[in-house]
This record gives structure tokens, sequence and C-alpha cells, in this order.
């Protein structure tokens, strides 16, 4: 019987894609909701939460440097580029097994930044390999679907991260709800370490191959003139348009989701573990459902619809919720409210990473990815950090009108200029 493969396989490749991502999903959900919420509903100050998560969304944002050096480095007889999503999901489980040194995460808050700070840096590399893979393996026709299963692994992954390790930790506490992350990732890293992505590769560096003669050091590409090539192409009119659009659009969400959250816990005295919940559980299933019918639509009917579609009901959707604050005391609003908005970020970011994968250059379509997947985590960083010391001085309800007249803003210009034609096809 012929092994499976990633690149013969598409049924095969959807399910691997979509487990690597429930493994960036779940330290992400811990770390951005569960812990988050967690410090915020133990009365920690906004600002020291905002720069724990812009600590921990710091790594991701260095993925510019991590996509050339995969790119150089990417042949391997196991499998290219599989070689950095080994090593990296290796060494990030050990750094999530370090997380359990921390005994009191309220008075180790520092210490605890520095081991995610440390998870994060590999975890970065993980993912910079998992999307340069995908890009090579995936045919463009194919690419909604992929990006559908990998935003529905991750939000799957964040849910239970959210939901789960919450109930984990107020249950049995933070050393419990780690050591319960760690023993998933290493499940999912022990099952990817068996996965091909062609039939002529080994599962070890040294097994026998019939492509090892061709995988000789002079076949990467030389680093200098990768950076140079990605430089070009993230700084062309073309993609500079559509990425400024995309970037505004990640800041915006960032910001209201934390300024929403903070306004439950900090104001209206919600439970962080009831946040944490509706977070991560509640709608999670239907969201993924909408995840993968929207992957599938943008293959068929294209990305650039389904884009505006999304925008202007999320755009809609801020607004509305933010003139309505008066509302947010009743909990079935507002839990309703955060509950939709699970499905605002995954919908997204599937209909705008298929148009980004189209824009990459060929021979450095890894590269120039993960470059714009850094500054997308650039924006969200910022937004954390920024919304943290906002809070104090102006109202969360404030704070998230003003980011749906921005993404009106966006959309009213995109409708005047051009008739859309910023948004790539």
């Amino acid at each position: 019987m012929r092994t499976l493969t990633l690149r013969e396989n598409a049924r095969f490749r959807y399910i691997t894609f979509f487990y690597l991502y429930i493994m960036q999903g779940i330290p992400a959900g811990f770390a951005l909701t569960t812990i988050a919420n967690y410090l915020l509903g133990q009365h920690i100050a906004s600002e020291k939460v905002g720069a724990f998560i812009a600590v921990f969304g710091l790594p991701w944002t260095f993925q510019f440097i991590w996509g050339p050096l995969i790119d150089r480095y990417q042949f391997s007889v196991i499998g290219h580029r599989k070689l950095w999503v080994v090593l990296s999901q290796v060494i990030a489980v050990l750094a999530s097994l370090g997380l359990l040194i921390v005994k009191d995460p309220l008075n180790e808050i520092p210490l605890m930044s520095v081991l995610f700070f440390i998870y994060s840096i590999f975890a970065s590399i993980e993912v910079a390999s998992v999307d340069a893979m995908a890009i090579a393996i995936a045919p463009k026709d194919q690419r909604g679907r992929l990006n559908g299963f990998m935003r529905g692994g991750f939000l799957l992954g964040s849910a239970f991260g959210a939901a789960g390790l919450s109930t984990i930790l107020h249950v049995a506490g933070f050393r419990s709800a780690v050591l319960i992350q760690t023993i998933i990732l290493l499940i999912f890293t022990a099952v990817f370490f068996f996965t091909k992505l062609e039939y002529e590769d080994v599962l070890v560096p040294w097994g026998k191959s019939k492509r090892k003669q061709n995988l000789l050091a002079g076949n990467n590409p030389k680093l200098s003139i990768l950076f140079k090539r990605v430089y070009a192409a993230i700084t062309n009119y073309k993609s500079l348009r559509y990425f400024g659009l995309v970037a505004l659009v990640y800041f915006c969400s960032s910001v209201f989701i934390r300024s929403y959250t903070y306004y439950l816990i900090n104001v209206l005295q919600w439970p962080d573990k009831t946040v944490s919940f509706l977070q991560g559980s509640w709608g999670s299933i239907i969201t993924f459902a909408a995840i993968i019918i929207a992957g599938a639509a943008s293959d068929k009917i294209g990305a650039k619809k389904l884009q505006l579609s999304a925008m202007w009901g999320v755009c809609f959707f801020l607004i509305v919720l933010n003139i309505s604050y008066n509302l947010w005391h009743y909990k079935l609003y507002s839990g309703a409210a955060l509950l939709l908005w699970n499905l605002a970020d995954p919908l997204l970011s599937v209909t705008i990473f298929p148009i980004l994968m189209g824009l990459c250059w060929e021979k450095v379509e890894g590269s120039q990815f993960t470059t714009y997947l850094a500054l997308i985590n650039l924006c969200d960083v910022l937004g954390s950090y920024i919304t943290g010391w906002c809070v104090n001085i102006i109202s969360p309800p404030l704070l998230g009108l003003l980011c749906g007249l921005i993404m009106l803003t966006i959309l009213l210009m995109l409708k005047w200029k051009d008739n859309y034609r910023i948004i790539p096809d």
C-alpha cells in the first residue's frame, strides 16, 4: 500500500494542516484569553496585562526574519521545510514544559512573561515553516479551503486553550493547565514526525533517499538574495496598497476585543472564567463550519468578494454594538456579541490570506507570506499594548466605535476609489 503524502492527497493535507494549527491555537488561547482574563479578573493593572500580551506576541513579529532563514535552508531529505517544523515543535514542547516552574502566576508575571516569550519564539518559527510548506504544496485552486482548515484548526485550538484550559486553571491550578497543554502538543508533534510530504522522503535525515544527491547546499538560495527579493515584493505598490488596508483592519480588531473584554471583567464585573469560556466554547462548532464553508466559497467565487462581505459585516457589528453600549449590562446581549465576534477574525483571515498568498512572488513565497503574517501580528501586539493604556482614559465603547468608523471609512474609500481595485483579484 502506497504511503499517504501531503503532496498527493488533498484530504490528508487538510487534516494535517488542521491539527498543525490546533497546535498553534491552544497556547494562544491559553495565554491571550485564559491568562489575560485571569489577570484582569484578579485586578492586575490593565497596562500590565497589555504588556504581557505584547510580550507573548512579540516573537510573532520576527517572522520576516524566520521566513528567509527557512527558505535559505529549506531542502531536506525528510521533506522540504519539515526539519524546521519538527525541530521547532520539539523545542516549543520543552518551552511549554518549562512553564511548570511558575508556581504563582499572579506574583510571577515577569517570569511567566519570559517563559511565554521563549515558547513564542519557537512556535513562530514553526508556523512560519508550516505556512511556507502550505504555499509550496497546495495547488492555487485549493488555497481557500486549506486556509479554511488552518484557521478552523486555530479557532478550535484557541477555543480549547480559552475554555478548556481556563476551566482546568480554576479547578486544578496553573501548573495542571500547563501540563495538559504540553501533553497535547507532544502528541501532535509525534504524529507529524511520521508524516511524509513526498513519497521519496525519509523519516530521519540520515536515511536513504532517491533525492538525497539533489539536496546539496548549493541548491539553497543565498540569504542576501532572499532578503532583497522579499523586500522588493513587500514594498511594491500593489502590495503596499492592499496590505495597508489589511494592517488597519487587524489593528482595529485587536483594539476592540481587548477593550471589550476589559469592560466586561473590570466594569461589569463578569468573572474572567465566564468571559474565557464564552470566547472559547459556545459557538465554536458553528464558527468552524462557517470557516470551512467560507474557505470553499473563496475558491469558487473569489476571496475578494468574500472579503468585502466580511468587512462590511464586521463594520456593521462594531458600530451597532458600541452605539448600544447601554445594553451591555444585559448578559444575554453582551454574551451573544462576544460569541459573534468569534466569527470575525477567522472569516477575515480565510478571505484575506488567499489574496496575500496570491501576491507572493515565486521562489520567496514562504518568506514573503510569513513577513505579511509578522506585520499582522505586529498590528495585534500594538493594538493590545495601546489598549492597555487607552482604557484608562477612553471608555471601551468609544474605542470600539472609533474602530467601527475607521473600518467604515476604509470601505467607503474602497467603493469610491477605482471600484475596489485596491483589493487584488
